[in-house]
């Protein structure tokens, strides 16, 4: 699961027996004795007040052998020592519109994980983040959902296995985790919010100030894909739209003017505005200038459907890697 990367990134060591679980706070609508998935953001809830939220929490639990770490808007952790990684469970932005019944915690373990989200929505309803919340119209966070649960992972770094140094730009907690994980540098760029609103220029701006003393910068930009969850295209354009201005932009041209300086992008799969939520389709992949063993198509947009009619397909985007810093297929 990807809790034991978000935690790295949150500088939470995970003991051997430690389980991580990524803990959002999210929005229930409830109809009777039923509850439906109205939002996996609870309105993309602040930090402040999640962390006001996790703390009534953790008191309220302070008996139990469980810690909560308050991360960034709704994505946080849940510490469960000597848990179960084992526990069947289920993204909250896969189940938008529908009923919970069928997508809770499930198999061994579960039993913990669904009484710490019960628990939950006895807290925060009444809690005065969530009242004043719902004065202001805002969808109240009252409850949380727990998933994506693992324990501490044991990865290659790139200095390992490529011979390379580099940072990562992200305000993501899984991506910055990853990169922990890679021995990369973590990047803290003011004003990355991992949303629409995040600091576009000024994550192209530190990242190639980055590249003064480092082989390589990866950039994350969240803002497309929690745009595709939200089902906003408007939003989804306006992100791609500033990624294009404020980011490739920049770096391109500082790509042609030093010519020292190679450029991948892609995205990580598609969010598509339609369904809400991940799908599994390729995805396209540009490289500047193209490195040898991959075909270059001048005059192609880049597109999901000019990336399709090239015909060029990696089976793997592991691959990538190995054009990127080797030139060759890894």
């Amino acid at each position: 699961g990807r809790s034991p990367l978000e935690a790295a990134s949150m500088g939470v060591e995970l003991g051997k027996d430690d389980v991580a679980v990524r803990c959002n706070l999210v929005s229930l609508k409830h109809h009777g004795a039923k509850s439906e998935m109205e939002d996996y953001s609870a309105g993309h809830v602040s930090t402040g007040e999640a962390i006001e939220l996790l703390q009534a929490l953790q008191a309220r639990v302070s008996d139990r052998n469980v810690h909560f770490h308050p991360g960034v808007s709704y994505r946080h952790l849940m510490v469960w020592p000597g848990g179960n990684d084992a526990v069947l469970t289920t993204p909250p932005h896969d189940i938008h519109g529908k009923n919970i019944t069928e997508y809770l915690p499930r198999g061994e373990g579960a039993e913990f994980l669904l009484e710490m989200m019960e628990i939950s929505r006895e807290v925060f309803p009444d809690h005065p983040v969530n009242r004043k919340r719902i004065d202001a119209g805002k969808p109240p966070a009252n409850s949380i959902w727990l998933w994506g649960q693992g324990k501490a992972p044991r990865m290659m770094t790139f200095g390992e296995k490529y011979g390379v140094t580099g940072s990562v730009v992200a305000a993501v907690d899984l991506i910055r985790g990853i990169g922990v994980y890679a021995g990369l540098e973590v990047v803290n760029v003011p004003g990355a919010t991992g949303y629409i609103d995040t600091n576009f220029r000024g994550k192209a701006e530190y990242a190639l100030r980055e590249l003064e003393n480092k082989d390589f910068v990866w950039i994350h930009v969240e803002a497309p894909d929690e745009a595709g969850h939200n089902g906003s295209a408007p939003d989804k354009i306006r992100a791609i739209e500033r990624i294009d201005e404020e980011m490739v932009g920049p770096i391109l041209a500082r790509a042609r003017n030093d010519g020292d300086l190679t450029v991948l992008v892609l995205p990580d799969h598609p969010t598509p505005v339609a369904i809400r939520t991940h799908s599994q389709e390729p995805v396209p992949f540009t490289f500047y200038p193209s490195p040898p063993g991959l075909l270059s198509f001048p005059g192609k947009r880049y597109t999901e459907a000019d990336a399709k009619a090239t015909g060029q397909f990696l089976d793997a985007g592991t691959r990538l890697i190995g054009y990127l810093f080797a030139g060759k297929d890894s």
